[in-house]
């Protein structure tokens, strides 16, 4: 059962990215649109955290000022 699930497994993963990496009709794969989007989902990332950590500091400063 182990082999049946590692062949599953395995099709699985080629179809996948035989899926991803093939050219559509303009010329682009969804790999290629995913890399050159990635520095801007990056970049919106970045902010979120600073944008968490900012949240935390603030809440950390009210309760030491509570105590």
């Amino acid at each position: 059962m182990s082999l049946l699930k590692f062949i599953i497994v395995g099709a699985a993963v080629g179809y996948g990215i035989s899926y991803i990496t093939k050219k559509n009709e303009n010329g682009r794969s969804i790999f290629d649109d995913i890399v050159d989007d990635a520095p801007k989902w990056f970049d919106k990332a970045k902010q979120y955290t600073e944008d968490f950590a900012d949240q935390i500091g603030k809440t950390v400063k009210q309760a030491k000022a509570g105590l």
